[in-house]
């Protein structure tokens, strides 16, 4: 695996569980962190005004609200998300080739009738939260997770979309069928020996890249930790050996 000059670029900071107060004193922490994520919960506490201060402090924004919905829809929502200014913005593989085609059409426009940036759309593929026994007994569906992962993934690259996002199980898989350009995003980050609280398939950081992850998602570990810039710091060390 190569070193990188700045390993805080191959790091997504999760603000999952928290309010603007908590974010503030975070990034004044650890004034390093040059990723964020905002998820569903952190979006609906503060409103689409968090994604504003965040980018008028300089970080680089994973938009991660998982769109999921018939595709005008969910159109709809990528042309508005993409005029936040966010660099990566997810929605769900699963809901299907028309919608996804629609969606990174919309983002385009979206983000040149405000002069910014295309933002690149992650296709969600299968949670990692989702364990093997669960993926059969809940969904009844006869396949694997590896190959559902695989086609989901298949089909975003076909849409268009920039990138996916796996757990870190499936992505040296993902990797050898597509270039280093689309974007490999896996959550389910931990340091050896830690809590993996309620994800199932998960892996070390240093791990992922060597599979050939793009970027890491890392959340709990890091925020909820007693020394949030040493742990921080810990993973960077990780991501450069």
């Amino acid at each position: 695996m190569k070193k990188y000059n700045n390993p805080s670029e191959k790091i997504i900071i999760a603000l999952d569980g928290m309010d603007r107060n908590n974010v503030f004193n975070l990034l004044e922490k650890i004034p390093e962190i040059t990723w964020v994520k905002v998820g569903l919960e952190l979006f609906v506490r503060e409103g689409p005004d968090i994604l504003s201060i965040l980018r008028d402090q300089g970080k680089k924004i994973f938009l991660d609200l998982k769109f999921h919905d018939i595709p005008s829809t969910v159109a709809r929502a990528c042309y508005a998300a993409s005029q936040t200014g966010a660099e990566f913005i997810s929605l769900h593989t699963c809901a299907g080739v028309k919608a996804l085609k629609m969606a990174n059409e919309a983002a385009q426009e979206g983000a040149s009738k405000v002069n910014l940036m295309p933002p690149k759309l992650l296709g969600i593929t299968i949670l990692t939260s989702w364990t093997y026994e669960s993926f059969a007994s809940d969904l009844l569906i006869n396949q694997s997770i590896e190959q559902r992962v695989l086609h989901l993934a298949e089909i975003a690259s076909n849409s268009g979309l920039g990138g996916c996002v796996c757990s870190p199980r499936e992505v040296q898989s993902l990797r050898e069928m597509h270039p280093e350009t689309f974007e490999l995003i896996t959550p389910g980050i931990r340091l050896l020996g830690s809590d993996i609280n309620d994800q199932s398939r998960v892996t070390d950081a240093s791990e992922a890249l060597k599979l050939g992850a793009s970027k890491l998602v890392i959340g709990r570990a890091i925020t909820q930790s007693n020394d949030p810039s040493y742990m921080f710091k810990s993973f960077c060390d990780k991501v450069s050996i």
